[in-house]
């Protein structure tokens, strides 16, 4: 098959995608046409059906497998394919893999690292707090294996909320080490359980979008409530540890304009929000320069996520 980030203006052929989205609108003339949103473990692309009643489009629906023929064309300076043929794809025409992305890293081996810093908290109650959701809870555990930590941003692949909370932890431990007057478990145990609420706020793969509870609530308060509730289970837990935890992920953010609903007011919540901005920050570029030649020097232009126009590093 050909990727999605492996197309270009001016291709033609005949191809099959995961249909992630479907809309209908009116055309200026007053036709009716299809917008498609494909995707594969690449990418998405915009794509359009122009002749809806065409006899070459036959039925689908959203998150249906479907072989497309048609022209990748350009418009307002994206990629976009223009559908002149569809139809949905039959079993053994595709390998599921190829359509959702996933970490590089091997999630096992990211778990057992994730536990080895549960096991090193050493206040009873916050060891106990972690294992219980990322021990005692069997299904918990399945989603957050398996979780995106972003629809687009960063890590919006499966294992990405993983592979972000053990990045995010590790950095916190590494902060730990070089600013000893923080308090290492409450810092760890509020990195592990800081992004928790988007098993909440995001659908599985393939959809992997915003839920209603995503739409309205979204993940740093539902995630501080998921954390708060657990607490109440935890025989004796420190009352000034429960608000000290809960202020670190309400704001996890840093500021008030980036979501979160309070500012750091602990040097602990300071460290977690520059070890959950250094992660996200550095998957962002990584993620927008990984399909660039190693040798290619040129400006990719204004990046909004980074507020900067980006290239690759000069390797010599």
């Amino acid at each position: 098959m050909k990727y999605i980030n492996t197309l270009k203006e001016g291709d033609r052929g005949t191809e099959t995608y995961l249909c992630k989205k479907k809309t209908q609108g009116i055309s200026k003339t007053g036709k009716a046409f299809e917008s498609l949103t494909l995707c594969d473990k690449t990418g998405t692309i915009d794509a359009k059906i122009w002749d809806v009643d065409s006899e070459g489009i036959s039925d689908y629906d959203e998150l249906d497998f479907i072989t497309v023929t048609g022209d990748i064309t350009s418009w307002n300076g994206a990629l976009q394919f223009n559908i002149k043929r569809l139809r949905k794809a039959n079993a053994g025409e595709f390998e599921i893999a190829d359509y959702i992305p996933s970490s590089k890293k091997d999630v096992n081996v990211m778990w057992n690292d994730l536990m080895s810093l549960i096991n090193s908290i050493k206040a009873t109650y916050m060891k106990a707090l972690l294992k219980k959701y990322f021990v005692e809870d069997k299904n918990f555990i399945e989603q957050f294996k398996a979780h995106s930590a972003a629809k687009s941003v960063h890590h919006g692949f499966t294992g990405g909320l993983l592979e972000h909370t053990l990045s995010v932890a590790t950095n916190c431990d590494y902060f730990s080490k070089q600013y000893p007057f923080l308090d290492r478990d409450l810092l760890i145990t509020a990195a592990i359980f800081h992004d928790i609420g988007k098993v909440k706020e995001l659908s599985e793969f393939p959809r992997n979008d915003y839920t209603d509870e995503g739409q309205l609530l979204g993940h740093i308060y539902v995630g501080a409530n998921m954390v708060d509730r657990a607490i109440d289970e935890i025989p004796d837990f420190p009352a000034v540890k429960r608000k000290e935890l809960i202020h670190c992920i309400l704001s996890h953010h840093g500021e008030l304009e980036f979501g979160s609903p309070k500012k750091p007011a602990i040097a602990e919540a300071i460290a977690l929000s520059f070890a959950d901005n250094i992660d996200a920050k550095l998957e962002t570029i990584y993620e927008a320069l990984e399909n660039v030649d190693e040798n290619n020097l040129t400006w990719q232009g204004f990046n909004r996520l980074l507020d900067s126009n980006i290239r690759r590093t000069g390797k010599n």
